[in-house]
């Protein structure tokens, strides 16, 4: 084995071990309120049957609470673990690690094959340790397991109109179409796909068979699904589809705040540099050109897909573009020093400016913003029956519902969707009569919205007329609703 070979092996190995830190962390990071939604679905298909085309979150209160969304796989397999291991969290955050571990030699062939060897291990290197690819790589989501697909399906096809294996076709294709049906968005990897078809047989491409049987294996499952997934959201209360509402253009100061996330949060300053760097030097080279393709679409990806990108995951795949042309920006550097003594230095300076701030970042990444949702989930567990229907001023998140094991509504909810702050405190009133009229027993207030009680007078005096305080500390404040007078 080569040089590149071993160093490959080895970074990959620590890209793994540096995931598998807090394995086991309950689900109370900034991005608690997705992965409680997965993870109870999972727990759904535990607990409710394992009815695969219907999955099930908690927030619909007295209603089953099927929703449309993405192919749930993952949450099923990981119902399938419970049977063997019990309800971990480790069990849905391992599944991510896996597809990312099996990326990681797919995107290093892919990176040898296009950019040569030096930029292969670079490209390795920020991959596997990019701030928001550790966050989303140890998430009980399906972002990096679609990526991760993504990319063994680019590298099959790259490989296919190389060799013409069916072999090369089938799993390309296969990879392509789970990806797409795990993770919608992942569909704009469809633009380096299309890069190489054109490089490969130019316009003939559309008149080829192969092409067509291809686009018909990657697409037709995802079409399938989701119109099911669709109808499911129209039929069902809280009549929701996952992602709906995300194709949306915003103002200039919206894209202008991602636009300051992607070099910090996302890549760090070093990379994005080095890769706008690396982006620009490959600019001519034709084997690199499907990475411009895809950074391309990524970027009318954001732009279209504008309210929906207010979630950094919805950025993931550029941290594989940057990192492909961050390592192309760093094969071009060494080739331009001679002296063996100051490539190792400056390869130490670039690894040290890399890695402090991705620590730094990623540490943010990994605070306990939702711990006071998932102690006040506990407490609810612990005082009410299982059956019991809950109420919470939970800023829409779920992490009380999950931990609790209750089911209930948001508060304020339209629909079962959380439906923001009160406009006043007779709006409030109304819609927590509704939820006791439909069976809701206690009420629960988070750091975050127990102000609502001494802003909202009428609010707190209804409260207090027609519940019990239960527990109350600076976290969250539980009440018991009394019954409703027939």
């Amino acid at each position: 084995m080569r040089r590149t070979s071993y160093l490959a092996i080895i970074i990959s190995i620590l890209a793994v071990a540096v995931r598998l830190i807090l394995i086991d962390q309950p689900f109370i990071d900034d991005w608690s309120w997705r992965q409680s939604d997965v993870g109870a679905i999972a727990r759904n298909y535990f607990q409710g049957g394992f009815h695969f085309a219907r999955p099930q979150i908690d927030w619909a209160g007295d209603q089953p609470g099927y929703v449309g969304t993405e192919l749930p796989v993952l949450p099923f397999l990981a119902a399938l673990c419970y049977k063997i291991f019990g309800v971990h969290e480790w069990i849905g955050r391992v599944q991510a690690i896996i597809l990312f571990a099996l990326s990681l030699r797919f995107f290093f062939l892919l990176a040898r094959k296009t950019l040569g060897e030096i930029a292969a291990i670079w490209a390795l290197f920020f991959y596997s340790f990019a701030p928001l690819g550790i966050m989303a790589s140890r998430c009980f989501m399906p972002d990096i397991p679609s990526l991760a697909l993504s990319i063994v399906g680019l590298y099959f096809f790259q490989q296919w109109l190389e060799d013409e294996r069916s072999t090369s076709f089938f799993i390309s294709a296969v990879g392509i179409s789970l990806s797409i049906l795990i993770k919608l968005p992942s569909a704009i990897i469809g633009a380096p796909l299309i890069c190489l078809a054109f490089q490969r047989f130019r316009f003939s491409a559309s008149q080829r068979f192969d092409m067509w049987l291809f686009a018909m294996i990657a697409l037709l499952p995802a079409a399938i699904w989701y119109g099911h997934a669709y109808q499911t959201s129209l039929q069902f209360y809280p009549y929701h589809f996952f992602g709906a509402g995300g194709i949306k253009l915003m103002s200039a100061a919206w894209y202008l705040k991602i636009a300051k996330e992607i070099p910090s949060l996302t890549l760090t300053q070093l990379l994005f540099v080095i890769g706008a760097l690396g982006a620009l030097i490959a600019g001519s080279a034709s084997r690199a050109r499907l990475f411009h393709w895809w950074l391309a679409a990524m970027i009318l990806f954001i732009v279209i897909v504008g309210y929906g990108n207010r979630h950094p995951w919805y950025q993931l795949p550029l941290v594989p573009i940057f990192a492909l042309f961050g390592g192309a920006g760093c094969a071009f550097i060494a080739t331009k020093i001679s002296g063996r003594a100051i490539q190792i230095a400056l390869s130490v300076a670039v690894i040290a400016l890399f890695a402090v701030p991705s620590f730094i970042y990623t540490r943010k990444f990994y605070e306990p913003a939702a711990a006071s949702l998932r102690g006040a989930g506990l407490v609810l567990k612990r005082h009410s029956p299982a059956n019991t229907l809950i109420v919470a001023a939970d800023n829409g998140d779920p992490t009380i519902f999950y931990y609790a094991e209750r089911k209930g509504w948001h508060f304020l909810e339209a629909d079962g969707i959380y439906n923001g702050e009160p406009v006043d405190s007779s709006q409030a009133v109304l819609d927590l009569e509704n939820l006791r009229s439909r069976g809701a027993s206690y009420l629960i207030f988070t750091s975050n919205t127990s102000w609502w009680l001494d802003y909202y007078v009428e609010l707190s005096q209804y409260v207090a007329s027609n519940s019990t305080l239960v527990e109350a500390n600076p976290e969250f404040k539980i009440y018991k609703l009394n019954p409703m007078s027939k």
